[in-house]
């Protein structure tokens, strides 16, 4: 089918907060009514249109790849002179206020490789709407704050499409003739478009119930393929906890009679909010011991439970307009955040969310992409769902709960709900809710949405004999940002204790609120010089530099009663010795080794925490801490590092190895932590080269009841070059071959091994059978993988840019979205010796000469230039 609506302006255009303007037109009803088929879809549309304000501008309606049969305006076809299209927007001047509008349109779901609008995933027919895929649907004013309610008619072939999902509740259904079929579904809460859902296809249902805190019933149910069903109970059970922790925690209830969620396979999210019809990727939903590890278990729990909060932070309360994206976004990743530290562990969740934030939005934040968490400006939306937006939106709302309180921010966060049900919200509607409702003063805080960059907190105690006092001088800076050169000094809460260092006892938290460039916070009563505990909780997401001594990290290690100020030290006093040898410096190695020890010998703590606290710092974290990063000396002093802690402590690793073995899997606590040491405690027992590491490594793989430890074993043997490897491999591919998930597991291992040969090895994978661009998963788990491998992908030889380059262009032409996702590890190319430098710099100009390039792989190659 010809395409005939261009997709993109030769020069595309920059969009600007400082320019929103509300709607010409608002859309108060849509009837939508679909006659599906794979290769061709018609679409009939019904807007009821209304004139929003005093003006004479036309009716514009948002459009990409759809081609238009026919128009109506209230009941009268249009002749062509009486509408055309315009940059792909239909446009069609009207009189008066208020009127219908009748389009007809078609489209082919399988052409749409894009994976955006209506497409076709392994036989079903699907929807991705968010940012701007309704477009590609049908015309419409495609954005955030115009809400609508929806009607929704689909028919299709039975036989090929069965079941029909919509959003809302359903409302009637029937048989037709030539074996076709009909239903139709209402969803009464007015929406944003983006938020639009419709499934088509054979599914199998996994039905459940859910009772609202008011008595209402709601229908539950999980589409699957049928040979998927017995892999969704986990999700399931996800769901219902959700539901009944946002009811406890918020006092948020569930609103329509049916929650539906559909797995695919094809998806470029991780799932999506749709009211009353959640589309996931099929990994965040699909778990069993056999397939899954307890890192899925733990993401279908927490990404069920983001898509389902997203039904009051996102939802009922949407946002106005996509620079407003963190409002809903960071606000539900601290919800799920939450949720998930209750139903787990507290502090390994938190030991987890800030690894993560520190992996992908601090190099952001000091990169060539780094953007404020309500952003400025964007030419591709799709860009801009990234770790700022959602990780450090997060921990901007967690800060604020800090401040307030739990009972004050609740208070803040109902008069929120309550102010804005209905309604397309800012950014500075949250924060102004969380000052009225919980009585505080946000003036200054409102900076953390403004500023790009990550705060750098120097932190220097000094004590007074005489005075017995100390003095905690706190200073921040700033450093500038594309775009933001001269920064403004940040509210930053700062949760600190002083140990004393003979009874290993505080007095209690401090919060310290530093507010100026440089601040200095006096306390009496030390006859000895205490030990700073600061940031504990990660109160604040800075970058703290202080004067403590190895000994001081030593001590707070094996004493600080905080989890995560504990695991800090622990991981302070390895980068300490690590960039030390880095540097050619002399280094206190026994002391690494000894807290170690003592952490793996302390009977008293959670398994899950230690295998947290004893784990080397990665080597792209070690990366950050240089001013120019040399990923050759930085493998090379890890893997000393972690071969002498592993050699060191070799009797203790062998011995933790063999009594956290478990005789049948479970997902409780305590087993799901033993398996965590257990996996460490291989991976260590294996760097320290003892003959039989392989051979140990291959048993655990062998012998494993769950992918956890199959899929550990497999990452410790493809480190290393060992017949175990080379039959481990094989092994695991021959076992998944036919299950996509599981052999995305295949992929990412290989690609992300810390091997010498990592570039050719991604190379060969790239051109197996079993390898395609067509499928996100796939690509996420062999590129997206071997990019986050600092030591493979910065080959000095450049060639695995070359290689990330090759793929990124070819992507490109199927599914922009997905390929500008690969490009930010380019982008960091300042970060390196002007060699690998300039190879960076090559592809990244080699990628923009491509003829017909997306604008969002424009975007973000052209800004990693600059």
């Amino acid at each position: 089918m010809a395409d005939m609506i261009s997709t993109h302006a030769a020069a595309p255009t920059i969009i600007r907060r400082v320019d929103y303007r509300p709607p010409d037109w608002l859309v108060p009803d849509v009837t939508l009514d679909f006659d599906l088929d794979s290769a061709l879809t018609r679409v009939r549309a019904t807007l009821s249109v209304t004139r929003n304000g005093d003006h004479d501008r036309p009716l514009r309606l948002d459009g990409e790849g759809i081609v238009p049969l026919a128009v109506c305006v209230d009941g009268r076809p249009l002749a062509q002179d009486e509408w055309h299209l315009e940059a792909g927007a239909l446009i069609i001047a009207l009189p008066d206020g208020a009127h219908s509008v009748e389009t007809l349109v078609e489209l082919s779901p399988e052409g749409n490789s894009k994976l955006m609008g209506l497409y076709a995933s392994g036989g079903l027919l699907c929807t991705q709407c968010e940012a701007e895929g309704f477009r590609r649907i049908t015309f419409f004013p495609d954005r955030p704050d115009i809400l609508s309610r929806y009607s929704v008619r689909m028919e299709a072939d039975k036989a090929r499409f069965p079941i029909l999902l919509a959003n809302g509740d359903p409302i009637e259904q029937g048989d037709l003739a030539e074996g076709r079929h009909w239903a139709r579904w209402n969803d009464p809460f007015p929406k944003p478009c983006y938020l639009f859902a419709l499934v088509a296809g054979d599914l199998a249902c996994n039905a459940d119930r859910f009772v609202t805190m008011s008595g209402r019933e709601v229908q539950l149910g999980i589409w699957v393929r049928e040979a998927d069903l017995a892999r969704t109970d986990h999700a399931m059970q996800a769901l219902k906890n959700s539901m009944a922790w946002d009811e406890r925690v918020y006092g948020r209830e569930y609103d329509l009679d049916v929650f539906n969620i559909v797995a695919v396979a094809d998806f470029n999210f991780g799932a999506m909010e749709n009211k009353g019809l959640n589309i996931f990727n099929s990994r965040y939903i699909l778990a069993d011991p056999e397939t899954a590890t307890d890192i899925d278990y733990d993401g279908v729990e927490g990404v069920v439970a983001h898509e389902y909060f997203h039904n009051w932070s996102g939802n009922r309360v949407t946002c106005r307009d996509w620079f407003q994206l963190s409002l809903k976004e960071g606000f539900t990743v601290f919800r799920d955040q939450n949720f998930s530290a209750d139903m787990g562990s507290h502090a390994v969740k938190r030991i987890e969310d800030v690894r993560i934030l520190r992996a992908g939005q601090f190099p952001e934040d000091s990169g060539p992409l780094a953007h404020p968490v309500r952003p400025e400006s964007y030419m591709e939306i799709s860009n801009f769902y990234t770790a700022t937006i959602y990780n450090k939106g997060a921990e901007l709302i967690r800060m604020m709960a800090l401040m307030l309180g739990a009972e004050r921010f609740r208070a803040g966060t109902d008069l929120y709900f309550d102010r804005h049900d209905g309604q397309a919200a800012t950014c500075e509607d949250f924060v102004l809710a969380m000052e009225e409702g919980g009585g505080i003063d946000l003036t200054q805080f409102r900076r953390w949405y403004e500023q790009a960059g990550t705060p750098h907190v120097r932190a220097l105690i000094s004590h007074d004999t005489v005075s017995q006092s100390v003095t905690l001088t706190l200073e921040q800076t700033m450093p500038p940002t594309p775009g933001q050169t001269d920064k403004q000094p940040m509210a930053i809460p700062l949760r600190t204790a002083l140990f004393d260092p003979i009874t290993g006892q505080h007095r209690g938290d401090e919060l310290l609120m530093l507010t100026e460039d440089k601040q200095s916070f006096t306390f009496a009563g030390f006859p000895a010089a205490p030990i700073l505990s600061i940031n504990r909780g990660f109160s604040a997401p800075v970058i703290v530099e202080t004067n403590r001594s190895q000994d001081d990290l030593a001590f707070l290690s094996a004493h600080d009663d905080d989890p995560f100020a504990r695991y800090e030290a622990m991981q302070q006093l390895m980068v300490n010795v690590l960039v030390g040898r880095i540097a050619g410096h002399a280094t206190d190695d026994a002391a690494v080794v000894d807290a170690v020890r003592n952490i793996i010998t302390d009977p008293l703590l959670d398994p899950a925490f230690v295998a947290e606290v004893i784990r080397l710092p990665s080597e792209a974290y070690l990366g950050d801490q240089m001013r120019l990063v040399d990923p050759d000396a930085i493998h090379a002093a890890r893997d000393a590092l972690q071969q002498q802690i592993g050699t060191a402590l070799e009797p203790l690793w062998r011995d933790i190895h063999a009594r956290t073995k478990a005789n049948a899997f479970s997902l409780s606590p305590a087993a799901k932590g033993a398996r965590k040491l257990r996996n460490a405690a291989l991976h260590y027992l294996v760097a320290s080269d003892a003959q039989d590491g392989p051979a140990i490594a291959f048993a655990q793989f062998s012998e494993a009841d769950n992918m956890t430890e199959r899929q550990a074993a497999l990452g410790a043997l493809a480190n290393g070059a060992s017949a175990e490897r080379e039959a481990a491999l094989d092994i695991f591919y021959n076992r998944y071959a036919a299950d996509a998930l599981t052999l995305d597991k295949w992929f990412q291992t290989q690609a992300f091994a810390l091997h010498p040969d990592t570039v050719e090895l991604v190379a060969r994978l790239s051109q197996h059978k079993d390898f395609t661009l067509a499928n996100p998963n796939r690509v996420r788990s062999l590129f997206g993988a071997f990019a986050g491998n600092q030591w493979g992908f910065h080959h000095k030889s450049g060639k695995g840019y070359r290689l990330l380059a090759d793929c990124i262009i070819a992507l490109d032409r199927l599914n922009p979205q997905t390929a500008a996702k690969l490009v930010p590890p380019l982008g960091r190319w300042k970060r390196f010796e002007e060699g690998r430098a300039a190879l960076m710099r090559a592809e990244l100009q080699r990628i923009l000469t491509q003829p017909g390039l997306s604008k969002d792989v424009t975007e973000q190659a052209g800004k990693s230039l600059e």
